[in-house]
């Protein structure tokens, strides 16, 4: 018979032991299966951030930014410690090997008739001497210390998994690993749209802070005139204040954009985790076409690849498998130790005939009275279980409200940039027939200055207005799902396949 088959028979009764982990089966979605508002012109979701975001220099960024950002690092960190756990817990499944070697000496003293045992021992004889003695011992711990012998041994121990406990803990350690993959995802889409949201509002910024420049010289120049024709007797003091005031003010509102700009750049380098190159910087306007589009009648499986969502759903495997282990618990937990070497008087003894020993020890240890722990542990693993399934639900409910939100913030706020528009340019038209009425005399100066300020404002909330409008794209880019595919195209070393068993 080969002396292999022993050992192959209890290796195939291990692996195709009893699994007591329940059939998991995903829970429904507890949403409509469709958004309730529907977009234009788009057939197919973009959720490749590098296809969404158009603009090159925001693209740069969010490179910089995913290569350098710390949050991002700890998450990556995050996932290598959850892979190493994993390997862990499968190693379980095969036997363990190990080798150790010690070296003993002892003196023992003459004139003694009795022994003692440890370091103290004596002997009957009359004479005093010293003694060697050398041991192997493998990893299970058993020792044998024989005086003036040597050995060399090697031990293996191995717990047979009749019972699927050892391939639950995997299988758990498995999906906590996988949901930490996840994480990680989550982490990088949160960072891509809060830099392309800092961006825009840096770009915004920078847009309010040249019109009130502009606007400023505007309200100078008014005043200059104004200040003019009072001294040659044509306007009164009180219209050379409120010029004055529109200067005052519009100083102050300048100031709070130059305070933005350098706050939103300082925003942009926490997020970049490094210092920005002086060549990247906006340009050009916040109308300007930066994003792609969305895809029209979505469903709501796309919420599935939600990492966030993807992540409650492994962290939801993960405690139907502890499940799985709770119940093992009950049952005998059966374990192989054996040891085998050879052994000897001398050092040349050990490569003898016949020196050779070995030991073949299994235990069983069957759980008879524990005071309600396995019952309780099981317990807590399906109340686990239980709110996991409502921690997924809540995400996708969450997730799903975010997209419908995000839909109809992107729908409307079309429509209110297209009306700001108007108003701007309405207002444009009413400033000018105001400047020309009070040039002839037939308005009063109060009239011209609130066409001035009422187109000021409106330029204003037009900025605003289209800001707004691109953080809701950029944030339903981000409710979809969009923003970690290149990284999982990419293959890299934390994936979960590359620590599939």
């Amino acid at each position: 018979m080969n002396k292999s088959s022993p050992l192959l028979l209890l290796l195939g009764l291990s692996v195709s032991g009893c699994s007591l982990m329940p059939d998991y089966m995903r829970p429904g979605l507890p949403v409509e299966r469709t958004f309730q508002t529907r977009t234009e012109n788009m057939v197919s979701p973009v959720l490749d951030w590098q296809a969404f975001f158009l603009d090159p220099a925001l693209r740069q960024l969010i490179r910089l930014a995913l290569d350098n950002n710390r949050d991002l690092r700890s998450a990556a960190l995050n996932v290598e410690a959850y892979q190493a756990q994993y390997r862990v817990a499968r190693s379980d499944l095969f036997p363990k090997f190990g080798l150790t070697g010690v070296e003993s000496r002892r003196r023992i003293p003459a004139g003694t008739t009795g022994g003692m045992s440890g370091s103290g021992n004596m002997t009957t004889g009359g004479t005093s001497g010293t003694s060697s003695a050398y041991t192997g011992t493998g990893s299970s711990g058993s020792s044998a210390v024989i005086t003036s012998w040597y050995a060399v041994s090697t031990d293996v121990s191995w717990e047979l998994d009749l019972f699927g406990r050892i391939n639950s803990l995997r299988t758990q350690a498995l999906e906590q690993f996988f949901a930490s993959e996840a994480a990680r995802r989550g982490v990088q889409i949160s960072l891509v749209a809060s830099v392309a949201n800092a961006w825009l509002t840096w770009q915004a910024d920078q847009a309010r802070l040249e019109l009130s420049r502009d606007t400023l010289k505007t309200y100078e120049e008014t005043l200059r005139l104004t200040q003019t024709s009072f001294e040659v007797g044509n306007t009164s003091a009180l219209e050379v204040r409120q010029a004055q005031t529109s200067v005052d003010s519009t100083r102050a509102v300048l100031e709070t954009y130059a305070r933005a700009v350098l706050q939103d750049r300082n925003a942009l380098v926490l997020l970049a985790g490094r210092q920005l190159p002086e060549e990247l910087v906006p340009k050009g306007k916040p109308e300007d076409h930066q994003l792609a589009g969305f895809p029209v009648g979505m469903v709501s499986d796309l919420l599935l690849q939600r990492p966030d969502i993807m992540e409650a759903e492994f962290r939801l495997k993960a405690a139907n498998a502890n499940i799985g282990a709770a119940r093992a618990a009950f049952f005998p937990k059966v374990a192989l130790t054996a040891s085998g070497g050879t052994a000897g008087g001398s050092i040349s003894d050990l490569f003898t005939a016949g020196s050779g020993y070995w030991s073949f020890i299994p235990s069983i240890t069957v759980p008879i009275f524990r005071a309600g722990e396995l019952m309780g542990n099981l317990d807590y693993a399906k109340i686990s279980k239980d709110m996991q399934v409502a921690s997924y639900e809540k995400a996708i409910q969450t997730a799903f409200r975010e997209v419908n939100d995000g839909l109809a913030a992107r729908t409307t706020y079309r429509r209110q940039v297209a009306a700001q528009h108007d108003l701007v340019d309405t207002t444009q038209d009413y400033y000018r027939l105001a400047d020309l009425r009070y040039q002839t005399g037939i308005d009063s100066y109060l009239t011209f200055l609130d066409a001035q300020r009422q187109l000021f404002s409106a330029r204003q909330q037009l900025i605003s207005d289209q800001l707004n409008q691109q953080i809701t794209e950029v944030n339903l880019f981000k409710a979809l799902g969009g923003g970690w595919q290149d990284a999982v195209a990419a293959g890299n070393s934390s994936s979960p396949a590359a620590a599939a068993p």
